[in-house]
């Protein structure tokens, strides 16, 4: 199950959550972000309950990106126990993104 997360509910779905947390900071006109939505889907469906896989739409909730310094898309924040334990900037394989999640998952 992937995620949507916004301002509303960040505090209680990623900060809070008692499971490490991936985002994925995106724009609906981006296109290397398009590109990674469907890997993104596959790694939410891959980690389902041992990791929490979501979205953050940059231009709808431009205080998240603020906050943790997004400049460019897609980025991809890596959380455990409400702090950013890695972080990776651009589109990659399924492969390179799983990898990141293990690390995370062993972190």
């Amino acid at each position: 199950m992937e995620y949507q997360f916004t301002t509303n509910n960040f505090e209680t779905e990623v900060t809070n959550s008692d499971i490490p947390v991936m985002i994925d900071f995106y724009a609906d006109w981006c296109g290397p972000c398009k590109m990674m939505s469907p890997i993104v889907n596959q790694m939410a469906d891959k980690y389902d309950g041992k990791v929490k896989i979501g979205k953050v739409n940059v231009d709808q909730n431009p205080e998240l990106a603020g906050r943790f310094g997004i400049m460019s898309i897609p980025s991809f924040l890596f959380i455990k126990d409400g702090k950013v334990v890695n972080s990776s900037v651009g589109g990659m394989s399924p492969d390179m993104l799983s990898s990141k999640i293990d690390t995370l998952l062993q972190a």
